[in-house]
């Protein structure tokens, strides 16, 4: 039996003690008053006697049973109570987990959003590296081609001026790099006589010429890359030479303001 089960046993003791003396005190009351009406001078009634009817003996009042359909009683809304709290305790565990399982979930998707977006940022960021990376390289490009032009018409300029000092002076001149450049091109050069050629032959001969077309972008590519990167590094030379003439002066200056 547990704490509840004796306490509301015993508060039952403890009422029906109170209803027995209360019923012992109304007796002994009931006695007294019997008792002064006998002492007192009955007046003569002319009533038959009555007699009190005898309670059969299956009508008796059984206070055992009384006490143990209470307690059936008690403990019958003891167990519903605790069912109850018992139910209410299990949906709230229930409601527990399903709101824990939707706040895993909702991390879990959040966290992939973030993954996502952080990926597409790193991707923008590479295009956009690769775009720039691109467009220098363009500009340089560019730029070689365009210092270039203007190389070769000053170098142009420069010949022209020279040949025309070697005219009026009537000296054999030498040969300048272009001269022999031209020159060794066209020895190279040879005809191309293609009225002979069949059309397979016209074919191999337009795939000879394409290759040797490509060899020379190729090659040409080539020396402007070279030129742009040596360039580069002229410009780098004469930045650090630069700097150092800047740092070396500094001392000698403060050295003769201190002379």
């Amino acid at each position: 039996m547990s704490n509840t089960e004796e306490v509301l046993y015993e508060e039952n003791e403890e009422e029906e003690e109170q209803e027995v003396e209360q019923e012992e005190e109304e007796e002994g009351v009931a006695m007294e008053q019997g008792e002064e009406e006998d002492a007192k001078p009955k007046p003569k009634s002319f009533l038959p006697p009555m007699v009190p009817p005898k309670i059969p003996d299956g009508e008796k009042v059984d206070f055992d049973d009384i006490h143990r359909k209470r307690m059936e009683k008690d403990l019958t809304e003891l167990q519903s109570l605790i069912e109850a709290h018992f139910e209410s305790r299990k949906k709230e565990e229930e409601e527990l987990i399903s709101l824990s399982s939707r706040m895993e979930k909702r991390r879990a998707e959040r966290a992939e959003q973030q993954r996502i977006r952080a990926e597409k940022e790193r991707e923008r960021q590479n295009r956009l590296a690769e775009e720039k990376a691109r467009k220098e390289e363009e500009e340089a490009k560019k730029k070689a081609e365009e210092d270039a032009k203007k190389k070769k018409v000053l170098t142009g300029l420069q010949f022209t001026g020279y040949l025309q000092k070697t005219d009026r002076r009537g000296a054999p001149r030498k040969q300048t790099e272009r001269e022999k450049k031209r020159k060794i091109l066209s020895e190279r050069r040879k005809e191309l006589n293609v009225e002979d050629l069949n059309a397979e032959k016209l074919r191999e001969k337009a795939n000879e010429l394409w290759k040797w077309m490509y060899q020379l972008e190729a090659e040409k590519f080539e020396l402007q890359y070279k030129y742009i990167r040596q360039k580069y590094e002229v410009t780098v030379l004469r930045n650090r030479i630069s700097d150092h003439q800047i740092t070396t002066k500094g001392p000698r200056s403060k050295r003769g303001l201190r002379k």
